[in-house]
């Protein structure tokens, strides 16, 4: 039997505003073609995301990316990652 592999999508990160001090990162996420908004209120643990289009698909894979990669994001950088899912 011969095992399929899962579809994969690279999801694009730009970081457009870090505050240490009110405990945020804001930014934009592409993926295939969905672009989202995002919110990541760090302190809380709450993710925004928005518009409500595909944010199923994009919330959770994000969230882990950024608590992964959280301290070394920085405004105006670019950043990616891997989805496993086609989109």
């Amino acid at each position: 039997m011969a095992s399929q592999r899962l579809p994969e999508t690279t999801a694009y990160v730009h970081i457009t505003r870090q505050s240490w001090q009110q405990g945020q990162i804001e930014g934009e996420v592409n993926a295939a073609q969905f672009v989202w908004q995002f919110q990541w209120c760090f302190k809380q643990g709450e993710l925004l995301v928005w518009p409500a289009l595909g944010r199923a698909l994009i919330q959770e894979p994000l969230g882990r990316f950024l608590e992964q990669s959280d301290y070394q994001l920085e405004p105006g950088g670019a950043y990616s990652f891997k989805i496993r899912a086609g989109l």
